[in-house]
């Protein structure tokens, strides 16, 4: 049977397969819908009662954003919940795998078995998904859309199914843009290096052998910290290999569901045991780790009050989220003995206290910080500041409008320098990557 479904502020979902066979989800990557996994399904419903699911915005699911992975799996669980559905098994590609990480942490015992697809315990870094989320807030999602196929699919492959390119053109660009960056913000604060080892359910790690966005290197960091995993490669795949390589994901997630899958102890979730058939060579044995998996946090500068939490470490994260890495990690190599005092003072008090307040949005913050700026003449910070107006949101249109109206309460000259300082900032993070 098939049925679809739209739950109102949850997540789109579609299910194949017999009412009563044990649940298994998949779970898609960001700019695709449930019909990535397309070609599994008649192989995957005979056994199993598949269910699909959207992410929010996409394949023409409600357009309610959602800005960490935690809340995309509240969100499944509360579909799953609405259902009946108690135990399940796992698949999810990207941020798929990514909710599939987050369901195996913090509800363990809802799970069967997972296994990650091209997933990674931390999906490159903050300042890449938040400069996406400035590019797509920008240009809408056209370079997004352009750019899918090359970190998709194989060359060899998109030469030659170009019907199959265009398809994969079309989902990201019939995406809702503000579900789009959502979902960058959630895979820019993704990160469970130092959890892996938490993870208790048996674990099939899958990934393209030709993946450049998250490939063999971050598999094979999932399965060293994953103390029940097992890696599997594929020939022949990129990112998406459960569309360039159908046949083998699917044989290869047969056997891992079959063989690892555990039995509920509650008749009526419809879970049951199923005969393990004989198993194949290709899927390796668990492989010892490659590096270090989470290095050690820095030691945080003790706190300056007994009886208060210390604000250091909350500015310090939203001093990143806002400025980004990169910026943040270079100002702080930088300081000694002489500025290391001020780098602690400013992260302390201006980011720690006074960011963190919650009188003000982040986007309202950054017009104020703007309009300071330019008044005082403080045009190496305006550049830094500029960027991180739009990491907050502000579109460059809305910084124009705010250097304009420096222009009357601050003078022309100000706000001439200030237009030349924003532009080229404007310019440089809002042009696609080539």
């Amino acid at each position: 049977m098939s049925e679809t479904q739209t739950p109102p502020k949850t997540l789109q979902y579609r299910i194949d397969g017999p009412d009563d066979a044990p649940v298994l989800i998949l779970g898609p990557s960001l700019g695709t819908t449930w019909h990535m996994w397309d070609r599994q399904i008649a192989e995957l419903s005979r056994q199993w009662r598949v269910f699909r699911f959207d992410l929010p915005g996409h394949g023409g699911a409600p357009a309610h954003p959602a800005t960490a992975v935690a809340e995309l799996a509240d969100r499944l669980l509360g579909a799953l919940d609405e259902l009946g559905i108690q135990r399940f098994g796992y698949v999810g590609c990207s941020i798929g795998g990514a909710i599939g990480i987050e369901l195996a942490l913090r509800h363990p015992h809802r799970m069967a078995s997972l296994a990650l697809v091209a997933a990674s315990p931390r999906f490159g870094t903050a300042d890449e998904f938040r400069q996406r989320g400035v590019i797509v807030r920008t240009n809408g999602l056209d370079p997004m859309a352009r750019s899918a196929p090359e970190r998709w699919f194989t060359q060899g492959f998109a030469a030659a199914q170009p019907a199959i390119v265009e398809w994969a053109v079309q989902m990201v660009r019939t995406t809702d843009p503000g579900c789009y960056i959502a979902a960058c913000e959630a895979l820019a604060a993704f990160d469970v290096r130092a959890e892996l080892g938490r993870i208790g359910v048996p674990t099939l790690v899958l990934v393209g052998s030709e993946d450049q966005v998250t490939g063999p290197a971050e598999a094979r960091t999932l399965v060293a910290g994953i103390p029940d995993a097992r890696l599997a490669l594929v020939p022949g795949a990129s990112h998406l290999a459960p569309v360039e390589q159908p046949a083998a994901v699917t044989d290869l997630l047969v056997r891992h569901f079959s063989t690892a899958w555990q039995t509920a102890s509650d008749s009526t979730t419809g879970l049951t045991s199923i005969p393990a058939p004989p198993v194949a060579p290709g899927v390796s044995a668990p492989v010892g780790p490659l590096a270090e998996i989470a290095p050690a946090s820095p030691v945080q500068p003790e706190a300056v009050q007994q009886g208060r939490p210390d604000p250091y470490a909350a500015g310090m994260k939203v001093r990143r989220e806002v400025l980004g890495d990169a910026h943040v990690d270079g100002a702080t190599a930088a300081a000694d003995d002489f500025t290391g005092d001020f780098q602690e003072l400013i992260t302390r008090y201006a980011w720690g206290e006074v960011w963190t307040r919650e009188g003000l949005d982040r986007r309202t913050r950054s017009v104020v910080t703007l309009t300071a700026l330019v008044a005082g003449g403080h045009l190496d910070e305006l550049a830094f500041h500029t960027r991180a107006a739009l990491r907050n949101g502000l579109t460059p249109a809305e910084i124009k409008e705010v250097l304009i109206h420096t222009a009357v309460y601050c003078g022309v000259p100000a706000a001439n320098s200030a237009f030349r300082v924003a532009q080229a900032v404007i310019q440089e993070e809002t042009t696609p990557r080539a």
